[in-house]
This record gives structure tokens, C-alpha cells and sequence, in this order.
């Protein structure tokens, strides 16, 4: 981990989006801001929560801070990075390792004081991702199962800008009843509509889900014969507030993970990470493997982004429910237990 942040400060950010008591809360979190292979020369801007972030690397080091020069108020996100920090582009103040301004153009031999240093949060570097939390407590980083072992392929998709809250995001990556509805045209069939009996159980960071059915029989590996009956075990696991990761296991003990990580930008708009880790067939193209899963991502956004009410009612009476509502209910649930109101400022 870098640096710790420069002060606690909970603070909400000019025009949030959020109900005070939900900010405070969600920030307590970790999320992912970037992909690490996209922090290179240059500073990078994202927003978290409402709050403008800018990113940069120096020494090896990832640095997150509030996108705001602490001199006059520009962004660092449109200056520029010389090899030693961002340079801010009004005066010139420039800023290194934690944030630390370490030159002064104009003043090049006056002790800077620590005023001028920027506002940190703390990074970590995790399944291809720079996280980040905005106001760090108690929380971890979600865990990826399989990421971490040998005889993998990992791929880290390029982020996804959804107009609709992280919630409702999350929710559609957890539902199995749209499969034969929505994703036809990648690994489901229309005609396979069931969805059998499953079941949630609750944890101490949010729930599992484990569901077994026929549907999605990836290849894995042209050689895999299908065998009498056979059904795959999609193993959910959940973590509040809006991490979720999707085991599927498949035939010979194929396996593949992935991490959904909808990372609230604001109460109306999220970017989704999506890194992947799979034990076969290990020399795919990177390519084609994110054009696959980026196709199941589109099939998902005209549901999501015209879903209403817009935010994720956790009062189960809002909505009508059906059996296969099962890790829906569960997640509406688990936010509420975890102190969650209406997220949206109304």
C-alpha cells in the first residue's frame, strides 16, 4: 500500500448525488478507479463517488488524489506528467511521490510548505486494478478467487461506462432468469428458460449464491466431450456494497472467474471493471477474449440503463418478485443490514 492519506477528511463532494448517511457509508469501501496498464505517462481522470480523482504513477509508485491543484484550483488531470510528477498547467507546481509538490517554477528556492502538498487516498494494485477508498476504516478489497494461482490466463477488460447506478448494475450481473431473454446472442439459448431452484447464504461481507444449470456450456476446449446431464455451477459471491465475482466451473475442472466491480461515479452513473482469470486453454487471444465478454456487457446495457425507479429499492415491497429473484432479494437485503438508505439525494 502507498501512502496513507493525507487527513480523514468526510466531507461530501460539491454536488453529490448521494443521501449524506449513503456517502459516508460508501466510502468507507474500496473500489477500483483505472487499470493499471492505463496509468502510464500521462495523468489520468476518474471520478468516485462524485469526487474528481486524478491518477499518475512516479518511482514505481501509484499515487490516487483529489483532482485539484492546492494552489489555485486546476485540475491535474489536464496538465502534464515530466518523469518526476504531474505538473499542474496554471503555474506550473508540480507533484511527486504521496502527493508531495516538489517544485515551485516561480519560486524555485522557496521551502515548500506542506499546504501545498495534494490530498492522497490510499491505492492498492489488485487483479489488474488500482483501488482506491475514500475514506479507509475497516474494509478490504474484494477477493478473486483463482487470480492469484499458477497455470492461469489473467485479462483485464477495458473499463465500461454504464448510465445507471452501480446497485442496479450489480443486480443484473447476479440475475440468472435473463439469461434466455437478454444474452441469446453470446452463451444462452433462447429456448432454456428454466431457471432451477437455488440458494444464498449469508456471509460476513455479503452472500453467496450457488446455482447449477445447463445453460452457457462454454467449450473450454474443443476436446471436452459433453457428458449425460451435465451442469455447470455458476458459485456467486457478493460483496457489499458492489463487487460481486462469478466462478463457472465446467467440465475436467475448467474454471473461470470473473470479477464484476461496479465502481459508483456518481448515484446515476458507474464504471465497470472486469477482470478475468481462467485454468484453460490458456493461449486464447486477449483480443477476442474481451470482444466475447465486452458483447455480453452491451446485451446488458439497454436493461439497465432504463430500469425504474433508477436507484435499488431495498424496500422489498416496491417491487414485484418472482422464485428466481432469489440473489436480488438477497443483495437488497444485505445493503440494508449494512446501513444503506435510499442512495439517491431526492
Amino acid at each position: 500500500m502507498n501512502a496513507p492519506i493525507t487527513t480523514l477528511n468526510l466531507s461530501l463532494p460539491a454536488h453529490c448525488s448521494f443521501t449524506e448517511q449513503d456517502w459516508l457509508l460508501l466510502a468507507k469501501y474500496w473500489y477500483p478507479v483505472a487499470r493499471v496498464e492505463d496509468i502510464q505517462a500521462v495523468p489520468v481522470k476518474a471520478t468516485l463517488l462524485d469526487e474528481p480523482l486524478v491518477i499518475y504513477r512516479v518511482n514505481n509508485q501509484i499515487v490516487v488524489a483529489k483532482d485539484v491543484c492546492p494552489h489555485r484550483g486546476v485540475p491535474l488531470s489536464l496538465g502534464r506528467h515530466d518523469g518526476e510528477g504531474v505538473v499542474c498547467p496554471y503555474h506550473g507546481l508540480r507533484f511527486g511521490a504521496h502527493g508531495h509538490c516538489n517544485r515551485i517554477p516561480s519560486s524555485p528556492n522557496q521551502a515548500i510548505p506542506a499546504k501545498l502538498n495534494l490530498f492522497t487516498y490510499p491505492s492498492e494494485v489488485r487483479y489488474g486494478l488500482v483501488w482506491t477508498c475514500l475514506a479507509p476504516e475497516n474494509e478490504t478489497i474484494p477477493h478473486m478467487p483463482l487470480w492469484d494461482e499458477t497455470d492461469v490466463q489473467q485479462v483485464v477488460c477495458p473499463p465500461v461506462d454504464i448510465h445507471a447506478f452501480a446497485g442496479r448494475q450489480l443486480e443484473g450481473f447476479i440475475d440468472v432468469a435473463h439469461f434466455a431473454w437478454v444474452h441469446t446472442g453470446t452463451f444462452a439459448d433462447p429456448n432454456n428458460q428454466l431457471v432451477p431452484d437455488y440458494s444464498t447464504q449469508e456471509t460476513d461481507y455479503g452472500f453467496t449464491a450457488e446455482y447449477w444449470s445447463t445453460v452457457g456450456d462454454y467449450p473450454a476446449s474443443d476436446d471436452f466431450k459433453k457428458e449425460p446431464e451435465f451442469k455447470i455451477l455458476r458459485y456467486f459471491e457478493v460483496h457489499v456494497p458492489f463487487t460481486a465475482t462469478l466462478s463457472i466451473h465446467l467440465r475436467n475442472g475448467a474454471k473461470m472467474v470473473i470479477m464484476n466491480a461496479a465502481s459508483p461515479v456518481s448515484a446515476k452513473e458507474t464504471r465497470l471493471f472486469a477482470p478475468i482469470v481462467k485454468n484453460f486453454d490458456l493461449n486464447d487471444k486477449v483480443e477476442d477474449i474481451i470482444e466475447y465478454n465486452l458483447k455480453i456487457f452491451e446485451e446488458d446495457r439497454l436493461m439497465v440503463e432504463t430500469q425504474k425507479p433508477e436507484r435499488l429499492p431495498l424496500d422489498l415491497t416496491i417491487e414485484a418478485h418472482i422464485p428466481a429473484d432469489r440473489s436480488s432479494i438477497m443483495l437488497r437485503r444485505s445493503l440494508k443490514k449494512a446501513g444503506f438508505g435510499e442512495f439517491f439525494l431526492v
